[in-house]
């Protein structure tokens, strides 16, 4: 049997939690990972195309650049990309990204998180490791 307490403590936890969700300017439904399916499916066919993806990063990117230079630091990539992967998408080696070279990783993490090459991804291959690699350049 549910306690009158039980329900009080309960409905205070969820108003606490949409609380501090409003706070920082998210709906009290953003609580729960958002779907990227649904968040870049611009032709609203269930799947991710390369250009979608694109858009979303191209999206990201000028969020990203803060000081509009059109490149993205270290600092501003934000923990995206490993020393490493930065220093391999970074053919001038100047420590920045331009929009064309930071494309191009999304590309090739496109491409990885694709193993049947039907140039869309679902929500499966989304959800493997390569997929997630590639969603951490687009949101």
């Amino acid at each position: 049997m549910i306690s009158r307490r039980s329900i009080v403590l309960t409905l205070a936890a969820a108003t606490l939690a949409a609380a501090t969700l409003a706070e920082r300017g998210l709906p009290a439904f953003a609580a729960s990972a958002a779907n990227p399916i649904k968040l870049f499916d611009t032709d609203k066919d269930g799947t991710l195309d390369l250009a979608e993806v694109k858009k979303a990063a191209s999206a990201l990117f000028a969020k990203l650049d803060r000081d509009h230079d059109g490149t993205l630091d270290k600092r501003e990539l934000a923990g995206r990309l490993s020393a490493k992967e930065l220093a391999a998408a970074d053919p001038d080696h100047d420590g920045t990204l331009t929009a064309d070279e930071y494309l191009s990783v999304v590309e090739q993490r496109f491409n990885a998180a694709n193993p049947d090459k039907d140039g869309t991804l679902d929500a499966r291959e989304l959800n493997t490791r390569a997929g997630r690699a590639l969603l951490q350049l687009l949101k």
